[in-house]
């Protein structure tokens, strides 16, 4: 054989042993045992059953009554977690996603300047529909469920008075408030 194939060969045999060694060693050193319990457990949520849709939580209790005994100064709080991807100034900017500024009872999809996902733009019917307390409640609950094929990423506020809360904060961020519903009425 040649001289050079023979050191090649040699010189990778020796790469591929000095490898193993090492590997076995680290292993050694830094092995770690497995945890006695996980740090969490993945679940998978089970499909509602094949004879209806499960009922939405917000339907639980409607809006105008969370709304009674909602806190703004607590909905400013929950709300900086929209300000990743929200402006609420007025005459602020877009971010990622729409200014919210006067959103309440605001058409759907119509914020001046931003760019709407295909799904919000047919979810508010050519901007016809508000982002009435009734809309935006559903609407937070479980975005991406509410609009299939929003681009708004976010989860969702799960619980009720938290979104009562941020929904009453977005109510004050207007030159002149809507009226807050009648938490007598029937509706949700």
């Amino acid at each position: 054989m040649n001289s050079y194939v023979n050191t090649a060969v040699g010189a990778l045999l020796g790469t591929i042993f000095v490898l193993m060694s090492v590997s076995i060693a680290s292993e050694g050193i830094f092995h770690s045992e497995a945890p006695e319990k996980e740090g969490f457990a993945i679940v998978a949520e089970e499909a509602p059953a094949a004879g209806g849709e499960a009922a939405p939580a917000a339907a639980a209790v409607p809006i105008a009554q969370l709304l009674a005994s909602a806190d703004a100064k607590a909905g400013e709080t929950v709300f900086k977690k929209c300000q990743a991807c929200h402006d609420g100034t007025k005459g602020g900017p877009n971010k990622v996603g729409p200014n919210l500024f006067g959103v309440v009872d605001r058409p759907i999809a119509s914020h001046e300047g931003f760019a709407y996902s295909a799904a919000m733009k047919d979810f508010s019917k050519g901007s016809s529909e508000k982002w009435t307390f009734e809309f935006l409640n559903k609407f937070l609950l479980a975005p991406k469920k509410d609009v299939p094929g929003t681009a708004m990423g976010f989860a969702g506020l799960a619980k009720d008075q938290d979104r009562a809360n941020v929904i009453l904060y977005l109510h004050t961020l207007a030159d002149s408030p809507v009226p807050l519903p009648d938490p007598n009425t029937a509706t949700q």
